[in-house]
Order: C-alpha cells, then structure tokens, then sequence
C-alpha cells in the first residue's frame, strides 16, 4: 500500500511502498510559491524582509559553489510540469538527462533515438539552457519520481563554463548520489563533456579537459560508467566540423549518430536483445 505524502516545506516526499501520483495542488502552489519570487526578485529593493530572505534562499551561501546548490529556472517551469506528464507514461528504462545538447535527442536526434532506442522505454527530461545546479532542483523535485530505471544517461556540465572545474565537478558528484538514492537499481552513464568551438586549443576546450580528468575518476563508483568520446566528434586536426556540429555546441543529425555508435556497447550491455522495430 503506497503511504500519504508528507510535505516538508516545498518537497514532496514519498513513502515506502510504490509510486504516488503527484497532488496537483501541492505541486502548483510549489510553482506559484517559485513564481512569486522570481517576481518580486525584479523590484527586490522595495520588498519587505521577509521577500528579501526568500529571494536570498536562491543564492548559494558564502563559500559554497553554485554547481552545487539547487536552483529552479523561472523560463522552464512549463518544461519542468511537461517532465511530470511524461511521468504518467512510465515506468522508463533508459532515461537521458542533462541540458540542451540531451534535450536535441527529441528535436535533431529525433529520427536516431527512434531507430536505436525505438523498442525502449525512453524518457528525455533535459531542459536546454540547465546547469547543474538546475538538474540538482529538478531531480529533488520529482523529476523522476516514481522510476527505477535501468540506466539514466546524464551529459551536463557545459552550461557551467568558467566556474572552478572542480566546483562543477563536485556538483556532477552530488548528482549522481541524487539519482543513486531516488533510483536505487539504475546505473549512471555519465559522460564526458563534448567538445565545443571550432578551434582545438582554446580557454573552453582546456576548462573541458580539466572538469573531465576530474569526473573520469568518478567510475570508481560502481553504478556510474564513465564515457568519453569527445575526440569522435573532431577531425584529426582536433577541430569540430560544423557539419558534426553547425554552431560548434549542439549536434546535428550526424552528431547524433556519432553519440550513438558511441554508447551502443553500454546500451547492449543493459538492454540486450533489443533491436529496434
């Protein structure tokens, strides 16, 4: 028997025994409670302390790195609501998580993710635009709530670029031991960040190859698989071709094939026997 939510502040927590479908009114005065503070945030110097003390619980203390507070974005909240429908559609198999370069698995990866994945039950809750700290909100907030997948792919980092490399990583840490307590049997394929710029030697694509020799290290762990295939985008010269990536950040169709191919040993390794229909 599934037990009655309780509330603790603005967190929904579920009790032991199966999946509970979210009360909509819990859910939505979570939302309107985050929209009141983003409005006021606009006209904060005439705001009473009270708002003032709201808006500054957005704002990680002293000392501590934004990838590793969570935040929730006032421009996604439609999206973050659109993640709890697909819900509805569960239980998921495979999950892909991250910002919009995962989030391009529903738009120019579309036609890859049928063919390869087409006979899983796939759930895509990127958001583009997110860093960390926004998958860290999202995912304490019921983004998976209720699933148990077998594997949860998360590409994210990128968003955070020109933050200390080992504050972004620490917060890709605490990710992970978010989706380990909330979905106790998936394992985590976690990813390297992608190339991105034209050009191979540039302040981006040094801070890239600094965050993933930290978070390389991270399959000690052993639910978390680490993959880097970065250098499968470049050409031998270590630029990005825009026909891999036109705006040198997001892949293209092809790119999406690219990734693919990639992790096809790790998605046969979960998911064996499964050719697409």
């Amino acid at each position: 028997m599934v037990s009655a939510p309780r509330v603790r502040g603005d967190l929904v927590v579920i009790g032991e025994g199966g999946v509970f479908n979210f009360d909509r009114t819990i859910m939505f005065r979570l939302i309107l409670s985050f929209l009141a503070v983003c409005t006021v945030a606009t006209w904060a110097d005439n705001t009473t302390p009270d708002i003032q003390a709201r808006i500054k619980a957005l704002t990680p203390p002293a000392g501590q790195p934004a990838a590793t507070f969570p935040v929730p974005r006032e421009d996604w909240m439609s999206r973050f609501i659109g993640n709890f429908d697909k819900l509805k559609q569960g239980p998921y198999e495979l999950v892909f998580d991250g910002d919009s370069i995962t989030d391009g698995w529903q738009g120019a990866g579309a036609a890859v993710l049928k063919e390869r994945y087409g006979n899983l039950k796939v759930l895509d809750v990127a958001i583009s635009g997110d860093q960390i700290q926004h998958v860290l909100w999202r995912v304490q907030h019921g983004d998976l709530e209720g699933q148990n997948p077998k594997l949860i792919m998360l590409l994210i980092g990128t968003n955070n670029i020109g933050q200390e490399p080992k504050d972004v990583a620490a917060g890709i840490k605490l990710l992970i031991s978010q989706y380990e307590m909330r979905c106790p049997d998936a394992h985590i394929l976690l990813l390297g960040v992608f190339p991105r710029e034209h050009d191979a030697n540039t302040p981006a694509r040094t801070w890239i190859k600094a965050l993933n020799a930290i978070i390389s290290t991270y399959s000690s762990d052993p639910k978390v698989v680490y993959l880097d295939f970065g250098d499968k985008f470049l050409q031998p010269d270590g630029t990005l071709p825009p026909e891999i990536m036109p705006d040198f950040l997001h892949p293209s169709a092809k790119g999406y094939v690219i990734w693919a191919d990639a992790i096809q040993p790790v998605i046969d390794k979960y998911f064996p026997k499964t050719p697409a229909k």
